[in-house]
């Protein structure tokens, strides 16, 4: 019966998404003032819509927690000896559940933007909420008709076929979520844009609107990948962090149409140029989470974390895809000469900085394009397969990548509109030999070599020392008299620490990044018990092997001592793992972290006399590569709670 409910509620989302789309857009063909009850009825299905979707959603956890297994994806997905946490992650692990997901995360931010939208201008607020219900009633019918979460078996098996086992891990079942919102997120510009252009109101307060929405959905986006990256690095076994998969490009693409986005919008907001780009980004950036869409459910890729399902449902996607980019670009094209340019600035301006940031942006942005989506056209129109992996990818988007963060602090520094270069400069030069001295400290103590590892390394201590120095310098440290300037830094607006996190998440980011390609170290071994390996100036001796029933699984368990000059450290254990009815093994990783890296072990099928093969790593500050992401995530987030940022005199930033 809950199956039955949770599909009627879907109907009636569709349904009342369908009304508010057409609701929210008679405003465009009325010409005199707007009758009150139409915003009214606009905004509650909005909420209504969501309610239903959230109800519809609910059904089906409840269903999977409870297993079951009348549900085809139920059966195909769950098991019941499976525990209850990865029983309600499956419930996202699958195609039609994940896509119940996806569209019920766009009613919320539509029912979210209808609460709290109440300043917006009527009409335009009535025609967005009804491109965002446009976007909602594409999805819901994609589910009931193509993709229906609650179809029921003919007959009842009395064991489900659980979870794919790479699956069943913490990170990755927060992960989607987490990604979604950052997808789904940027539907509320993308709605903001196509509003605006069909309202002919592009100004100032719509970026001000406009670039919350981007900031929580660019936040989500980097916390997304930053757990899907470092689940790849401990669940797989393989010890890399990104593989340029085309899954993980499709994630990588709106993220850095978002970032492009978010500072784009800052120029509209702070100085009111750069309007008709803004607008154009804000389209590419849910284009690309669409693309995305597509891309993992089209079956045109095999991939662990895309979803394989027939090219029908793909081909239903890209309708979908096409409908919306082609009808906002066709939009954009009409309109975009109509857009008030405003906001004159000379080149050496702080709007010039974030014009250059953009550009480069784009051209990456465009090499991350073309590297994922030429390999896949050339297969579709059947001609010799080919393969873009990692040099073509480190050969391009990194040396666009380098001059744009070496001019990030710069940019941070210098002035609206018209700047003096000299004077932006003269105290970063102080900045640039601190970085340096730092540098030369590093490589003294650390023994390493390498020419471009150490620029790197320059790199990313340049943008840690750039971002703390443009805080100091915003309280004017050395400016005034230094208990004078605490007083200024404390009274900062948190948008300011919300930049030095982000800026300095990319330098830790950075630091993580040119240790781990530079300096790691990997040994290989076949061992028994009481075989030692050295690895590093460290050594693991191999103590025991056991075998171990967990939930849902059987596993061999492999414990090594790990000590150092004598010293035992830590014992580390590793795993093979086979799930119920999945025969497939997954890989368990050892870890152990040292103040200047990572212990990383990993041990393959066990042999005669308890011989396996052992890999092991030595992975010199990996955790900076999450740790400078996850400063980024928390940057975003509390720029978004600064409301007073978001409130300061327009007017002020155009003097």
């Amino acid at each position: 019966m809950l199956a039955e409910v949770g599909h009627f509620t879907l109907i009636l989302a569709f349904t009342i998404a369908s009304f508010q789309m057409v609701i929210g857009l008679l405003p465009l063909f009325l010409t005199n003032n707007i009758h009150p009850l139409i915003i009214k009825t606009t905004t509650r299905a909005a909420i209504l819509q969501a309610i239903m979707l959230f109800f519809s959603f609910s059904a089906l956890l409840i269903l999977f927690a409870n297993s079951d297994f009348s549900l085809h994806i139920i059966y195909s997905h769950s098991h019941s000896q499976k525990p209850l946490f990865y029983k309600l992650a499956a419930t996202w692990g699958n195609h039609e559940g994940s896509i119940l997901l996806f569209v019920l995360i766009i009613s919320l931010l539509g029912a979210a933007l209808a609460a709290f939208g109440k300043k917006l201008e009527v009409k335009f607020a009535s025609v967005t909420l009804s491109i965002q219900s446009m976007l909602a009633a594409a999805f819901t019918g994609f589910i009931i008709f193509t993709s229906n979460p609650f179809e029921r078996l003919a007959d009842i098996p009395l064991e489900g076929n659980n979870l794919n086992p790479l699956l069943q891990d913490w990170a990755l079942a927060i992960h989607p979520p987490l990604l979604y919102f950052g997808y789904v997120g940027l539907s509320i510009p993308f709605s903001f844009a196509v509003a605006a252009l069909l309202t002919a109101k592009v100004d100032e307060q719509w970026a001000r609107w406009v670039r919350p929405w981007t900031l929580f959905a660019w936040s989500c986006l980097t916390g997304g990948i930053a757990l899907g990256s470092y689940w790849a690095y401990y669940e797989l076994g393989w010890g890399g962090f990104w593989f340029w998969d085309p899954v993980e490009n499709a994630s990588l693409m709106p993220w850095l149409a978002a970032t492009a986005l978010l500072h784009s919008a800052i120029v509209m907001e702070k100085r009111g140029a750069l309007g008709s780009w803004t607008i154009l980004l804000a389209i590419i950036a849910f284009g690309l989470s669409l693309l995305g869409t597509f891309i993992v459910r089209s079956g045109i890729l095999t991939s662990v974390h895309a979803f394989a399902v027939d090219p029908a449902r793909g081909l239903v996607i890209l309708a979908i895809l096409t409908f919306f980019m082609g009808g906002a670009f066709t939009l954009y094209a009409l309109n975009a000469s109509n857009i008030k340019r405003k906001g004159i600035f000379a080149p050496i301006s702080r709007e010039g900085a974030l014009l250059l940031n953009n550009l480069l942006i784009s051209v990456m942005l465009v090499t991350v394009f073309v590297g994922t989506l030429y390999p896949l056209l050339i297969d579709a129109i059947g001609a010799n397969k080919i393969s873009v992996g990692a040099p073509f990818f480190n050969q391009t988007f990194i040396p666009l990548g380098v001059p744009l963060l070496i001019l990030l602090p710069l940019g941070a520094m210098i002035n609206w509109k018209k700047a003096d270069l000299l004077s932006a400069m003269r105290p970063l030069l102080w900045v640039f030999l601190l970085s340096f001295a730092t540098m030369l400290f590093s490589l003294y103590i650390s023994g390493h070599s390498g020419v471009l590892a150490w620029a790197a390394i320059l790199l990313g201590i340049w943008l840690i020392y750039g971002a703390i120095w443009e805080l100091l310098h915003s309280a004017r440290f050395g400016q005034i008299e230094w208990h004078l300037a605490l007083g200024r830094l404390i009274r900062l607006r948190a948008a300011k620490f919300a930049m030095m996190f982000a800026h300095m998440g990319i330098g830790i980011m950075v630091l993580g990044l040119a240790a781990m390609s530079a300096w790691r170290v990997e040994n290989i071994q076949d061992m028994t018990v009481g075989d030692k390996m050295q690895i590093m100036g460290y050594e693991l001796e191999f103590m025991t092997v056991e075998n171990q029933l967990g939930s849902n699984y059987n596993a061999i368990v492999g414990n090594f001592m790990l000590s150092k000059n004598g010293k035992d450290l830590s014992l580390i254990s590793t795993e093979k793992r086979r799930y119920l009815k999945r025969s497939s093994p997954t890989t368990e990783v050892g870890l152990y972290n040292s103040l200047f890296g990572q212990i990383y072990i990993a041990f393959g099928q066990l042999a005669e006399n308890n011989r396996v093969q052992l890999r092991a790593y030595y992975n010199p500050l990996v955790v900076f590569i999450w740790l400078g992401p996850l400063l980024m995530m928390l940057g975003g987030f509390i720029s978004l709670i600064d409301r007073k940022s978001r409130q300061v005199n327009l007017r002020k930033n155009r003097n």
